[in-house]
């Protein structure tokens, strides 16, 4: 008795939320007026789901924003959404597409990689391609063979970043008690970070001074340049024949 009591009551509780929701739904429609009302596809989702399950007939009775017939028609295109699949061929044209601009990217980036060297790089970003397909892509696309491919100085820079360092000079005047004096500073740059790192400044560069700056650059322990392979630097006399050849020396860290 006390169960059926509390059930009526839980129920008639339930009626009147339920009522009480339509009517505030139809106050606030009157409060839009005509006023468009944007649904999200999240809402339309929702919206379809519950309301299929009531049916026509109570949508008729309880439905404010939109009409029963809207829902439903949401709701068979939910259905229709789920059993439509995708087309296979226009996504197999975009992987085609990727193939082909990596291809050519890794050989204008890469000038010794040859077909199967791009093969192994495409396979482990998940292409597999056969060399032929390779080769066909790079002669459409005018690009050369391995042998005939040109290298700009840009490929060879952006190939060698992370070894490659650049030398040079500036110079500042300094006033002391002899009147103004000009001081000569090398520096170093790491290409592929930009730091740049003061080795030694003197008024008079001499072949002395530079010996100098050659044991700072290519110290075997501390020197600025035991992670480089390549130093750039510009044709200033200061460079001198014999300041080169010690760089080139087997020993040094850069050449």
């Amino acid at each position: 008795m006390v169960l059926a009591v509390l059930t009526g009551w839980l129920d008639r509780r339930e009626r009147q939320a339920i009522a009480y929701l339509m009517e505030e739904n139809r106050v606030l429609r009157r409060q839009l007026r005509q006023r468009h009302l944007r649904f999200t596809d999240a809402d339309r989702r929702r919206l379809a789901v519950r309301g299929h399950r009531l049916g026509r007939q109570v949508l008729h009775q309880i439905a404010t924003i939109v009409t029963p017939d809207t829902i439903l028609r949401w709701h068979r295109q939910l259905v229709l959404r789920k059993w439509t699949y995708p087309n296979k061929r226009s996504d197999r044209r975009g992987v085609l597409a990727e193939i082909r601009r990596l291809v050519v990217q890794m050989a204008e980036e890469n000038p010794t990689w040859g077909y199967t060297r791009i093969q192994g790089a495409l396979k482990n970003v998940g292409h597999r391609v056969g060399r032929s397909t390779i080769a066909r892509i790079l002669k459409a696309h005018g690009v050369s063979p391995v042998p005939a491919r040109p290298t700009s100085w840009q490929t060879f820079l952006r190939a060698h970043w992370g070894a490659v360092a650049g030398a040079d000079f500036f110079s500042t005047e300094v006033w002391t008690w002899r009147g103004l004096v000009t001081y000569y500073t090398v520096f170093v740059i790491d290409l592929a970070s930009r730091r740049v790192q003061i080795v030694g400044s003197t008024p008079h560069p001499t072949d002395l001074f530079m010996r100098q700056i050659r044991r700072a650059l290519t110290a075997s322990d501390d020197g600025l340049l035991r992670d480089h392979r390549v130093l750039i630097c510009d044709r200033d006399r200061k460079w001198s024949w014999d300041v080169r050849r010690e760089l080139w020396m087997p020993a040094c860290t850069s050449c």
